[in-house]
């Protein structure tokens, strides 16, 4: 049993709010509006906050729910001694609060809806991102058996320690990964588009903006997702995806840390 959540939006840091905003804008064909706090850039189920500080910097992600869910959470949280701190935010509804994992990074909890974007052309909704640490096991312990996510698969070593950790919050595959790593940082985030014609249809979008494609196309083997990564003016990396898998019943499965596992298809980066 899971949380039954979605990745609502993320906020970003910046040393340049407005060119980071700019390019999300004309690349990811959003609508961009300055703010008291920064920038707001909104799609068709895609939101960003981004405002000065950091390049690479992630201020907080956040994640969506049910009222009854955002209740339920609440009450496990506060069963656990977790300490939830009220904030408002533009994005969510409801009584919103932030909590604060083991490496420093803020989550934040509020009521929103799950974008279903029908077959709309050029979709790509905000689903998943990821974390890069170098304490795997207690960030992983956290969001597992604090949070309440569940796990879908795991990655090993030849010696059965873990490298990587995909976990989900309602039935798409994972809507956080976890990568050990030798330092900590975030790692990516990704957009779901649903049909692999739409890989081709986004990177050709890119194209037009000599915007190159970094990573892919390729196929994971955890989530088993079409996908390619870019990077944005700061360095972030950004995934078009699609084909995530649905998780049916089937328990976590283990995979070996290897190029494979990443990328069937060829190149893949390892974090450790």
């Amino acid at each position: 049993m899971t949380i039954d959540a979605h990745l609502d939006h993320l906020a970003l840091g910046s040393p340049n709010p407005e060119a980071l905003a700019t390019f999300y804008a004309t690349a990811l064909r959003n609508e961009a509006k300055r703010t008291d706090a920064g920038w707001m850039v909104t799609g068709p189920g895609r939101k960003l906050l981004i405002s000065e500080g950091d390049a690479k910097e992630l201020k907080h992600f956040a994640y969506g729910m049910s009222a009854e869910a955002l209740a339920s959470l609440r009450a496990r949280l506060e069963s656990k001694g977790v300490t939830l701190e009220p904030c408002a935010n533009p994005y969510l509804d409801g009584e919103v609060f932030a909590v604060t994992d083991p490496d420093g990074n803020r989550s934040i909890y509020g009521v929103s809806e799950k974008s279903d974007l029908g077959d709309m052309p050029y979709r790509a909704r905000l689903q998943h991102m990821a974390l890069a640490t170098t304490e795997v096991d207690s960030l992983i312990e956290f969001y597992r058996d604090v949070i309440g996510l569940s796990v879908s698969d795991n990655v090993l070593d030849e010696e059965g320690e873990l490298r990587a950790c995909f976990l989900r919050s309602d039935e798409e595959h994972h809507v956080l990964a976890v990568f050990k790593a030798p330092s900590r940082w975030f790692d990516h985030h990704c957009y779901e588009a649903g049909d692999w014609n739409l890989i081709r249809d986004w990177a050709d979008h890119l194209s037009t903006l000599d915007i190159e494609l970094k990573w892919g196309p390729g196929r994971h083997g955890p989530g088993n997702n079409l996908f390619f990564m870019i990077h944005d003016p700061d360095g972030n990396w950004v995934e078009i995806s699609a084909e995530l898998e649905v998780m049916e019943g089937r328990p976590a499965a283990d995979w070996l840390h290897t190029p494979k596992t990443l990328n069937y298809w060829g190149q893949a980066f390892l974090r450790s």
